[in-house]
């Protein structure tokens, strides 16, 4: 996969690719609904005999369009380097990143579809019922047929429901997240929720109760799912790892919540040094939410049932 990275005011160059089918979308946590539409345009493609593409867009179109929204306070389900990943995996040729800027969001719909779909010679597109472009998002998938001079041929997904009837979407994903319902999230993404990150040096107060934790740092603005305990697995040195994880601010040990909260993760049966070791933090389900407890010696026997809890989720065939 050749991933290319577009800005707007840099486009004077003529690309020279060869003809695709392009799926268009923003894809953050490139759930099962943007699966549908990525795989519908990679059968296109494979029966008109082209390439296949993703055109997605950063960062988020909200920073630029709603003041409650900034680049630096934005938190995404896949961050951009996760999100190159997962369209790698599904066996994307090309995957074009917009920078979505003032300029870029100004632009007419009729301009958009000239400068970004028919330059880049897609004979198809591929895009959700929802999607829309231009100014004031004025472009709809009803106005593509005409904004396309004919140039190209065009297929609408219809929503993709969840189990309950409810369309699935990022932001129903992130309602789940943020509540800490991490099982529902894995059926709608169609795997666990995980962050990448890195394992920095802690308060290793951990060490001292006996549950020595792997301090991750995530290096990428990730939502993170709400305070609690996790079970979870940890890929490191590429092997997984079984786990149980804390998200949070140790009320025990602190009165204040200061800053992001902490991501650490308790490896079970594992004994040896993860410090500065790139890992991924994969998510299956909540055990509990964060408790302040009178003493240390409390928060030991909660954990050493966390710690059970977690192995029982674990040990689940196809829990995992």
């Amino acid at each position: 996969m050749k991933t290319i990275f577009l800005y707007h005011q840099q486009q004077l160059f003529e690309p020279a690719f060869p003809e695709m089918v392009l799926a268009l979308g923003y894809f953050d946590g490139v759930h099962l609904g943007h699966q549908s539409v990525i795989e519908t345009a990679k059968q296109t493609a494979a029966e008109k005999g082209t390439a296949v593409g993703v055109m997605t867009f950063h960062p988020h179109p909200k920073t630029v369009l709603s003041s409650k929204f900034s680049e630096e306070t934005m938190r995404y389900i896949t961050p951009s380097s996760r999100k190159e990943e997962l369209m790698y995996g599904l066996g994307v040729d090309y995957l074009f990143v917009v920078h979505f800027d003032k300029a870029f969001a100004a632009l007419e719909p009729q301009q958009f579809i000239d400068d970004y779909v028919i330059r880049f010679r897609a004979v198809h597109v591929v895009a959700g019922f929802d999607f829309s472009y231009g100014r004031l998002g004025k472009g709809t998938m009803e106005t593509m047929p005409f904004h396309a001079r004919q140039s190209f041929s065009q297929t609408t997904i219809s929503q993709v429901a969840a189990p309950d009837g409810e369309k699935i979407s990022s932001t129903l994903i992130r309602n789940y997240i943020s509540n800490g319902d991490l099982f529902q999230v894995r059926g709608l993404l169609g795997r666990p929720y995980d962050l990448d990150g890195v394992v920095v040096t802690g308060e290793q107060r951990g060490r001292t109760i006996g549950f020595p934790t792997a301090n991750v740092s995530v290096r990428d603005p990730y939502l993170l799912p709400a305070t609690g305990v996790y079970a979870v697995r940890m890929l490191v040195d590429n092997q997984w790892k079984d786990g149980v994880c804390n998200i949070g601010y140790k009320p025990t040990f602190h009165d204040e919540q200061e800053g992001p909260p902490q991501i650490e993760v308790h490896v079970l049966d594992f004994e040896g040094d993860l410090y500065e070791k790139e890992v991924r933090v994969q998510f299956l389900k909540k055990i509990r939410g964060e408790k302040k407890f009178n003493s240390a010696d409390e928060l030991v026997i909660q954990i050493k049932a966390d710690k059970e809890k977690a192995e029982k989720i674990l040990s689940v065939k196809n829990s995992v």
